[in-house]
């Protein structure tokens, strides 16, 4: 398999040729392509065609979040990660509601930024457990919080919650198939039947979903 070429979008230069040398040490990406703001991105994107857009937040000219919401318009298979210093509640809220596929903080390990773009690459929604948490606490609070997580609950196998536990902790399906040691299209297989249970419609919401009725623990992965 071909690696990804990568567009990395950010109006910090030094910033861009420091992850543009990690991401090619890493050997993650294949060709890198770079723009300062979301109106260079959309133009860089055109004549490339990148598999992956890594996407700052606040840039001057036009921001990450409408340049997420256009490149989705142009092209909805593009792989998109929001790589930011924004953790404000609206931010997270207002880029997976454009249509990106992930939300990385700049200062997180650079394992974790790897993690991501393979996991999204691959087709999955990559969303730490300290922004699930985030997104989590910024819903609503139900009333009748017990009783509604008895009804989600009561209908999920034990795989299943086995399953959604490794979703919200951040791990891609590979690597959830690894950990339970069954094929990765099984666990296709089960996330989709779980999703189907939660009544959400891809790994993101069935992390926060999970999250706000106490379904399975916060717990960071990379800490233990």
């Amino acid at each position: 398999m071909s690696k990804p070429t990568i567009l990395l979008v950010d109006d910090d230069a030094n910033l861009r040729a420091g992850l543009k040398v990690l991401l090619e040490q890493s050997e993650v990406a294949g060709k890198i392509f770079e723009a300062a703001d979301g109106m260079e991105a959309l133009s860089v994107e055109s004549r490339h065609a990148p598999d992956l857009v890594l996407l700052d937040v606040g840039m001057p000219l036009m921001d990450g979040i409408e340049a997420c919401s256009l490149l989705k318009q142009r092209r909805s298979e593009l792989k998109i990660i929001m790589l930011t210093s924004h953790d404000d509640d609206r931010d997270i809220f207002a880029a997976l509601s454009a249509g990106a596929n992930g939300y990385c903080l700049k200062d997180a390990d650079f394992n974790r930024l790897e993690a991501a773009v393979n996991a999204v690459i691959c087709g999955d929604v990559w969303l730490d457990a300290s922004i699930a948490q985030k997104v989590m606490n910024a819903l609503p609070r139900t009333k009748s919080k017990t009783s509604q997580k008895k009804a989600v609950y009561a209908d999920l196998s034990e795989r299943e919650s086995q399953v959604l536990q490794l979703i919200v902790d951040g791990l891609s399906n590979q690597e959830i198939a690894d950990k339970l040691q069954i094929a990765r299209e099984t666990v296709k297989t089960h996330a989709k039947h779980l999703m189907d249970k939660l009544a959400v419609s891809d790994r993101t919401q069935a992390a926060v979903k999970a999250l706000r009725y106490g379904l399975v623990s916060s717990n960071d992965p990379q800490k233990d």
